[in-house]
């Protein structure tokens, strides 16, 4: 059996890079622009907001109340959760490296 058996060409790969680095610029671009525009921070305020009234309705204490919407809107953040991707170290790795 050979070992290259299976691997694409290296012009189809070429290709398929070409295509890729020409539609993920603009993907981005519009993925940013669905998550930043004023109409998406609105929803998100009001989602946030939505979220930490009824933890108080509940009977949460401010505090509590407080902690949990935090964690609640890290989760709906995916700017943050996507640098988060760039900057992951891995296990045994040094800042000072």
């Amino acid at each position: 059996m050979n070992k290259h058996e299976g691997i694409p060409d290296p012009e189809k790969i070429k290709e398929i890079l070409d295509v890729v680095s020409e539609k993920i610029p603009g993907l981005l671009k519009e993925l940013s622009d669905v998550l930043y525009s004023p109409n998406q921070a609105k929803q998100f305020g009001v989602a946030v907001a939505t979220f930490y009234k009824e933890l108080k309705d509940a009977g949460m204490t401010d505090e509590q109340a407080y902690d949990l919407t935090r964690q609640y809107m890290s989760t709906l953040n995916l700017g943050q959760m996507v640098n988060g991707f760039g900057h992951h170290k891995s296990k045994g790795h040094r800042d000072d490296e």
